[in-house]
């Protein structure tokens, strides 16, 4: 991971490395939403919304966004939502699935197909056999079907249905239902995907597909193949930011790092590692840039340890209670403010953090506005976790 002398790699560095390589200058813009995949490497997908954003903030051609999106999505499947790091949902480039599943599902689907199975054995419901008979019709319903709603798949799979107590007798004692749980099992586990809303590129109700067919790869090397895509994206990073990001053990980081012959720098913040061969100076942006992201963006959340781009006095405004992200207002690589949408459309914005920020700044982040407004047009955004900046403005 690095021999002898480490170079350090300071926050201009770091915010021109953002820039270019998040792709948020005008001159960086990609042309299609999985150039912007491939560039990112996972897009959060637990906002339907922000996907959408996500894109189009960083399209050459924003009004292209929704019909891009949604074709890469539901059509061509270049696109896939799935489960990834952290247990939580991503937008990822399908050739990424069997890398993902490996690296990352696998563990996590285990957990939980057994937590699952024990719930309903101390509920009294059938046992692991008859679960396994209720799944084996559902894929095969669900193969017939193409996509299809958990409501559409009960009606092929009755059993579907039925119900069990979950933790009877504590406080949170609740009622589940065969499909919720067995479809997020196996959404976990990379048999089903996220397929088509029901409703708008703003819904949150999905139908279900199969997942793509993809091989089982080794886990080691799934791990390192995703480490150093990540890295090759958003490097330099911490140990601390990688096992953040991944959700990993420090010991499958590690791990990881040695395997991609990963270079260690020098950060401010400590120890930071780059992919091989990347460690020298890159030249930044070729014109001061400002870009509005929404919530749970990928550059905004990219890191564990932020202050080289966002400042600690802002998180209270632009963070909610559980750490979700807000919609942001950057300007030369470092988060100044935050944005939201009103009820009759308008993209409004606010500057927190003034220093260096004048009427450049300004000009551009309107321009942004008016960007970001030309192409949600009517459509109302609602951030799917809210935070104290964006209700205040949204108001």
């Amino acid at each position: 991971m690095g021999e002898g002398v480490r170079r350090h790699i300071g926050t201009a560095e770091r915010r021109d490395r953002l820039a270019l390589r998040q792709l948020l200058t005008a001159s960086a813009r990609a042309e299609s939403p999985e150039e912007v995949a491939g560039a990112l490497v996972a897009l959060h997908g637990t906002d339907p919304a922000a996907v959408h954003l996500a894109v189009g903030a960083r399209l050459a051609d924003s009004a292209q966004t929704v019909g891009e999106t949604e074709r890469a999505l539901y059509e061509d499947r270049s696109l896939v939502r799935m489960h990834g790091m952290r247990h939580t949902v991503f937008v990822f480039p399908t050739e990424l699935t069997a890398v993902v599943h490996a690296s990352t599902g696998r563990t996590v689907a285990a957990r939980e197909r057994a937590r699952l199975v024990k719930n309903m054995a101390e509920a009294g419901a059938p046992d692991a056999a008859w679960l396994a008979e209720v799944e084996e019709s559902t894929l095969a319903a669900l193969a017939r079907r193409g996509q299809a709603t958990a409501a559409e798949l009960a009606r092929d799979e009755p059993r579907l249905k039925e119900q069990f107590a979950y933790a009877a007798g504590k406080s949170y004692e609740g009622v589940h239902t065969v499909s919720t749980r067995l479809l997020r099992v196996l959404g976990v586990e990379g048999k089903v995907v996220r397929g088509r809303p029901l409703g708008s590129w703003t819904s949150s109700q999905f139908r279900w597909a199969p997942a793509p067919e993809h091989p089982e790869l080794d886990p080691g090397g799934a791990q390192a193949e995703l480490l150093g895509r990540w890295l090759a994206a958003c490097g330099p990073a911490t140990e601390e930011d990688l096992k953040w990001w991944t959700g990993w053990r420090v010991t499958e980081v590690r791990r990881a790092l040695t395997a991609i012959g990963a270079e260690a720098v020098s950060l401010d913040e400590g120890t930071g590692y780059v992919v091989a061969g990347d460690a020298g100076p890159v030249a930044g942006p070729a014109e001061p840039w400002a870009a509005l992201l929404p919530g749970l963006d990928p550059t905004a959340m990219g890191w564990q340890q932020r202050d080289w781009y966002l400042a600690p006095g802002l998180r209270p405004a632009l963070f909610d209670g559980s750490g979700n992200v807000g919609p942001t207002v950057w300007w030369n690589g470092r988060v100044i403010g935050g944005w939201a949408q009103r009820a009759d459309g308008e993209i409004v914005w606010r500057i927190l953090e003034g220093e260096g920020v004048g009427r450049e700044a300004e000009t551009a982040i309107a321009a942004e506005a008016e960007r970001l407004a030309s192409w949600v047009g009517t459509t109302r955004i609602t951030p799917r976790f809210r935070t104290p900046l964006e209700r205040e403005l949204s108001a």
